[in-house]
């Protein structure tokens, strides 16, 4: 009994949940007590050390038992084997590592780092001593966002010194000791430097990574393996399935004045592709500006038949007017009611008393006094409502548009302040009574002229025309339109071709496909483009990554579309949902210079690989879904639809749990030569092995005779997406830590 309850996959199962479960608990727990009690009575304690050495002794029985060695699973085997050999060297670190900090200011030199405990900070003695030479901070362009910062260092051993630089993603190793750039001193005179030392850790960690890659390429490859069993039963399925058969003066004045005389579509065109410099210093068209400018006030990029361009051009050269249209979106009711405000949008003046007092004032400063815990949604949204009353404060008192290069000012940037605006603004007026936009146009030239004369940045003319196409182009938004609209009505003429064929239905299917895949490259363009005008892979922030997990999504159901067009219309579907909530309102889709941190080749593969992942996962829910629907209509017969979209689910769980595990691990290899640790318990790395370990639950299940059945798997694999979810926006929402960047 004892021996079969070891190697029982029942076991396996089992051990699997209360070891996610115990994992999504710590983050709370770390949430509300901090990480070092977390630690202390979770991660590092007797209990889950004892809990991960029963999961090993239970795979090293299994293997044993169902003589997976004898049966050729080399895959299988090697992919255990190698999260054998990724705990050993985890526990080798634990016993062996060492982990701190140095603080050094510059001139001073320390021979020893600190260590931090639950018990409190201890120092520790290095072999040798370091010196802080010079920190340097090094900024984006007319902003105070850091590019970049490092320290030159000198090192002291015995009789020799010399200087090394250490800056985020250079590291600097010496005797075994790693030192990585973490932090500085606010007056910028002082570093704070993390210190790592674990040699023997390392090399076990990243030999069970290697092994862990070539077991997931074992599992797709090798004959034995179980995606290619599940290929050769979707093969037969799709061979010999037969269809099933069933029965068959006021604001309102002023807005239509307003979009009556509107500045000249061509004439405003021209006025968005002039450079700007945005706030956190990176160069811009004018047109990027006011698409930001639009959808943070107005929560759309049109007023009336207006786009942004004309908008903001008209905004700049009668600001009074406008103050009395109704431009910034509302939709809180009791902010609505409390404030005497028109439902919906309102009006700039509408939130000034007649003797100029700001009506939200009181309130906000409430609010404010409030830690963010507390702050209730009418809080939340009054704090929302004050950002919007302030960006259109700025753009009227002409602080916002940065188009004018100082040679003089400090750190290249540029400012909104110069007579040329003014004299330009004036014509703007001139022009929109004459509908001549001549005069304008000479004076819109002489702005880009002083433009080239002073600045002291190099302006790429190709990057912002790029920039202008990938506005103008909306390519997302078409996509989704695309996406939604032919694969809804794909998934309606498959499911019809469940139960019926003929030529038409199948022309429609073809044409839709082909449709879709258009709209696929289309999407890829858009990825690509955005990649050539922001100079690095666009999945750096949550606007980004979410398009690319669309992107992938529809790639994921193109990998199965010639086994099921049902697979490729639900993907399709989610890929068209997944835009929609890309470009929803908290949504930020601003291009962004990197901070220091993400500026790695690790970035580009990481982030990939892991959302990549998502995207078959996302299938493997959506088809969980169709399945459960369809048995619910007609079973799970043997010959039945479900079956073979079952066997597609499975292969897409397979392809996904594959990716995320490896872009798990590769993002630790890019934490441990960035900042010297590659695990360190914080809540997104925590709940991506949560989401690993769910969904390898979820692909055990067969393994218990039982639970090895279509409505089963079905079911499981729609709630593990829960996971995901958590892993994507619940982390950055719910919980914190260092991936809170990614917000």
């Amino acid at each position: 009994m004892g021996k079969s309850l070891i190697s029982s996959y029942k076991t396996t199962v089992g051990l699997l949940l209360v070891y996610a479960l115990g994992l999504g608990a710590a983050t709370f727990v770390e949430k509300y007590w901090g990480t070092e009690i977390a630690k202390v009575f979770i991660y590092h304690s007797p209990l889950f050390f004892a809990l991960q050495f029963f999961l090993v002794v239970n795979f090293v029985a299994s293997a044993l038992q169902h003589q997976l060695l004898r049966r050729k699973k080399w895959g299988f085997l090697i992919i255990h084997f190698s999260l054998i050999i990724i705990l050993a060297g985890a526990l080798c670190t634990h016993i062996t590592g060492t982990e701190g900090t140095v603080h050094l200011r510059a001139g001073e030199n320390l021979d020893y780092m600190t260590i931090r405990t639950n018990r409190g900070e201890n120092p520790q003695q290095l072999p040798f001593r370091l010196e802080l030479i010079k920190f340097t901070v090094e900024r984006y362009p007319g902003s105070s966002s850091p590019s970049n910062f490092e320290s030159l260092v000198c090192i002291h051993d015995g009789t020799q010194s010399f200087e090394r630089r250490i800056s985020m993603n250079n590291v600097l190793d010496y005797k075994g000791y790693r030192f990585f750039q973490s932090s500085f001193d606010s007056d910028e005179k002082g570093t704070i430097l993390s210190v790592n030392r674990d040699k023997a850790g390392r090399n076990i960690t990243y030999t069970g990574y290697a092994l862990l890659i070539i077991g997931f390429i074992l599992s797709f490859t090798d004959k034995n393996s179980r995606f290619r069993q599940l290929a050769r039963r979707l093969l037969i399925l799709l061979i010999f399935i037969t269809p099933l058969k069933v029965q068959a003066g006021s604001p309102e004045n002023i807005s239509r004045f307003l979009f009556r005389n509107a500045v000249n579509a061509e004439h405003a065109a021209l006025f968005g592709a002039l450079p700007l410099q945005s706030l956190d210093g990176r160069i811009e068209p004018v047109g990027t500006f006011s698409s930001e400018v639009l959808r943070k006030l107005h929560h759309s990029d049109k007023i009336g038949n207006l786009n942004s361009d004309r908008f903001l051009l008209s905004l700049l050269a009668m600001p009074e007017m406008w103050m009395q249209v109704p431009v910034i979106a509302l939709k809180n009711e009791q902010i609505v009611k409390q404030y005497g405000l028109t439902a919906g949008h309102c009006a700039y003046i509408q939130l000034f008393e007649i003797d100029g007092a700001y009506k939200l004032q009181d309130d906000l400063d409430a609010v404010y006094v409030k830690p963010p815990s507390e702050r209730n949604r009418f809080d939340k949204d009054l704090i929302k409502l004050d950002e919007q009353v302030n960006v259109f404060y700025r753009l009227v008192n002409g602080q916002m548009l940065n188009i004018f290069p100082d040679p003089e000012a400090p750190n290249h940037k540029w400012s909104a302040s110069n007579e040329l605006l003014n004299s330009y603004l004036s014509d703007v007026l001139t022009c929109l009574k004459t509908d001549d936009w001549t005069q304008a146009g000479q004076s819109l030239e002489a702005i880009r002229s002083y433009q080239e004369k002073n600045t002291t940045l190099r302006i790429d003319d190709r990057k912002l025309k790029a920039e202008l196409l990938y506005n103008r182009l909306n390519i997302f938004r078409q996509c989704k339109k695309v996406y939604l609209i032919s694969g809804g009505i794909l998934l309606v003429l498959s499911f019809i071709a469940l139960f019926r064929k003929n030529k038409w239905l199948a022309t429609g299917i073809i044409s839709l496909t082909v449709l879709v895949s258009i709209a696929l490259l289309y999407h890829l363009f858009g990825i690509g483009l955005r990649w050539y005008i922001a100079g690095y892979a666009p999945w750096s922030n949550a606007y980004e990554t979410m398009v690319y997990v669309a992107f992938v999504t529809v790639v994921a159901g193109l990998f199965f579309v010639r086994q099921s067009s049902i697979t490729f219309a639900l993907s399709g579907l989610f890929g068209g949902i997944i835009l929609f909530v890309s470009g929803l309102n908290w949504m930020d889709p601003q291009i962004s210079p990197l901070i220091p941190v993400l500026k790695s080749p690790w970035l580009m593969i990481h982030v990939a690989v892991i959302v990549a992942a998502y995207g078959f996962f996302g299938i493997g829910f959506l088809l969980g879904l169709t399945n459960l629907g369809l048995i619910a209509i007609a079973g799970d017969k043997p010959q039945s639809p479900v079956n073979k979209l079952t066997i597609i689910n499975e292969m897409a769980l397979l392809l996904g749990l594959a990716f995320m595990t490896a872009g798990t691990f590769v993002g630790a290899v890019w934490a441990n030569e960035s900042w010297g640790r590659y695990w360190g318990w914080d809540p997104k790395e925590t709940w991506a092995l949560v989401t690993i370990v769910v969904y390898a639950v979820v692909l055990h299940l067969r393994l218990v005779k039982k639970w090895d059945r279509p409505v089963v798997f079905n079911i499981a694999s729609a709630l593990a997406f829960a996971c995901v979810l958590m892993t994507y926006f619940g982390v950055n929402y719910f919980l914190s830590g260092m991936h809170s960047y990614g917000r």
